[in-house]
C-alpha cells in the first residue's frame, strides 16, 4: 500500500514537473537581456515586456482578440443554455441523439472543424474576418456551455420551479427569477473557460480570419521569422492575464454556490 502511494505521489509530482517547467523557461527567456533565446543568461532585463506593453499593435492585436472572445462567448451562453433548458426534461424523446449532435462540435479535430467552417462561410457568401471568426467560435463553444449548465440542471430541486409557478409565474417568469439565478454559476465558469478558449484558439481563427490577426495568430507570424525574448515576454503576459481571470472565476463560482446553498 505505501509503495503504491509512493508511485502515484511520484507520478503526480513528475507530471506536475512536466506541466510547470517549459512554463518557467518560457518566462525565464522573457527577461533574457540577449536577442537570442538560449542559454546561458549572463544578465536579466525588463525591456522585452516594456516593448510589448508600448506596441500599440499588440495592444490592438489584444483588444481585437478579446472583442471577438466576449462576443463568441455571450453568444455561446445564449444559445448553450436554451439547448441546455431544452434538453433538460426527461421525458423528451430523442434527447440522448440530439445531445450527441449538439457535443460534436467540441470532439471534432480542429484543423477538421476549421476547414468545414472555411467552405460554409463560402457557401453562405461571408467573408472571412471578424464574423466569420465569431462564428466559428460560437460553434465550437456551445457545447461546453450547455454541458456545464445540464449539469447545473440535473441538480435543481424541481419544488423552486414549481414554487414559482404556484405564486402565479408563467414559465418565462420562473425561468428569469429561479433558474437563471441557480444556474450562474456554471454561466460565469462556462464564459470564463468559453472566453479563454477564444482567445488562444489558433486554427479557427487562422483558417476563418481576414486581414487583421488575433493574437494567436500575430504570435505565429512573428514565430516565423525566429524566436525572440518579445515572443516569450508576449506570451507570459497572456499567460499570467489568462490565470488571473481563471482564478477570479473559481472564487467567484465558489462563492456563488455557497450563497445559493
Amino acid at each position: 500500500m505505501n509503495s503504491g502511494k509512493i508511485a502515484l505521489t511520484s507520478f503526480y509530482w513528475a507530471f506536475v514537473v512536466y506541466l510547470f517547467v517549459p512554463l518557467a523557461l518560457m518566462i525565464a527567456m522573457g527577461f533574457k537581456d540577449s536577442a537570442f533565446v538560449g542559454f546561458p543568461i549572463q544578465s536579466w532585463t525588463t525591456k522585452w515586456y516594456v516593448e510589448v506593453l508600448q506596441d500599440t499593435r499588440i495592444i490592438q492585436v489584444f483588444g481585437y482578440s478579446a472583442l471577438i472572445a466576449v462576443a463568441s462567448t455571450l453568444l455561446s451562453i445564449v444559445i448553450g443554455t436554451w439547448c441546455a433548458v431544452f434538453l433538460a426534461p426527461a421525458t423528451l424523446w430523442g434527447r440522448t441523439l440530439v445531445f450527441a449532435v449538439l457535443c460534436l462540435p467540441a470532439v471534432i479535430p480542429g484543423v477538421i472543424s476549421a476547414i468545414s467552417l472555411r467552405i460554409f462561410i463560402r457557401t453562405i457568401g461571408l467573408e472571412p474576418g471578424t464574423f466569420a471568426i465569431i462564428l466559428g467560435h460560437t460553434i465550437h463553444n456551445v457545447p461546453f456551455v450547455a454541458l456545464m449548465v445540464f449539469a447545473r440542471l440535473g441538480s435543481m430541486p424541481k419544488s423552486h420551479v414549481e414554487a414559482a409557478r404556484d405564486l402565479g409565474a408563467d414559465d418565462f417568469i420562473a425561468f428569469l427569477r429561479v433558474t437563471l439565478p441557480y444556474l450562474m454559476p456554471s454561466l460565469v465558469g462556462a464564459g470564463v473557460f468559453c472566453m479563454l478558449l477564444s482567445f488562444d484558439d489558433f486554427v479557427r481563427a487562422f483558417f476563418l480570419g481576414g486581414y487583421s490577426p488575433t493574437l494567436p495568430v500575430l504570435i505565429f507570424a512573428e514565430l516565423r521569422s525566429g524566436m525572440s525574448p518579445s515572443i516569450n515576454a508576449l506570451a507570459t503576459v497572456v499567460l499570467v492575464v489568462t490565470a488571473m481571470i481563471g482564478i477570479w472565476a473559481e472564487r467567484f463560482t465558489r462563492r456563488t454556490k455557497g450563497g445559493t446553498r
